[in-house]
């Protein structure tokens, strides 16, 4: 019996980005689009568009290229993007609040179904479509309404007991925004997303192009 295949996390990345320009072309009226300008679209080769897309079936026609409409509810399925994923925010400051609030969230079928917090000034009101909950009713949120994904936004003092009853709850996946790296078992699938470090690498590239580039007119050494 052979194993189960492995897919990369960076092929994953890649599929979204070709989602996204799929989504572009579908808007703009194009009916079919090539593995060139697929590639193109996201800094990439044709060979590795092609290599991406074949880990899950044949998709294009030679010499016609891919169907835009075709392709993108081929990569939506493969994404797991053709169902409803109830998700809920824990921490309802003003990231927890924003993150709630994006639109392409429900429209990519990630439903933010609550929110959870301490502040006692807070509960009860809604943003979007969900109420803000007492934190202390988390887990038994998440196992009665069979939520699959977290959202956590709470400071990093909390993440890790946040993490726990959210696993306790029977949480599928946690996206974390705090600064820290909470531990879950293998069966709940973690992402963290640290904006300080995303600045960060945006800052030594910046500097380093600097570097690259030397010294402006009218600047001295």
């Amino acid at each position: 019996m052979s194993s189960p295949r492995k897919i990369s996390d960076s092929t994953v990345r890649r599929l979204s980005s070709y989602l996204r320009t799929l989504d572009s072309l579908r808007a703009r009226g194009h009916d079919t689009v090539s593995s060139v300008h697929l590639a193109a679209a996201g800094g990439l080769t044709p060979a590795q568009v092609r290599k991406d897309l074949s880990f899950f079936g044949s998709f294009g026609v030679r010499g016609r290229g891919y169907d835009v409409h075709v392709l993108r509810g081929e990569i939506a399925r493969i994404l797991g993007l053709d169902r409803k994923w109830s998700t809920v925010v824990v921490g309802a400051g003003r990231l927890g609040s924003a993150l709630a609030s994006y639109p392409r969230f429900s429209r990519q079928g990630f439903r933010i179904v609550a929110l959870f917090d301490n502040d006692s000034e807070r509960l009860g009101t809604r943003i979007g479509d969900a109420e803000i909950l007492p934190a202390t009713e988390l887990e038994s949120y998440v196992r009665q309404h069979e939520v699959s994904f977290g959202i956590l936004t709470t400071p990093a003092s909390a993440a890790q007991e946040t993490a726990d009853r959210l696993v306790a709850g029977g949480i599928r996946g946690i996206l974390n925004f705090t600064p820290t790296v909470p531990e879950v078992p293998e069966t709940v699938h973690l992402r963290n997303v640290n904006l300080t470090i995303e600045l960060e690498g945006l800052s030594f590239a910046i500097r380093e192009a600097e570097i690259r580039e030397g010294p402006q007119e009218g600047e001295s050494d």
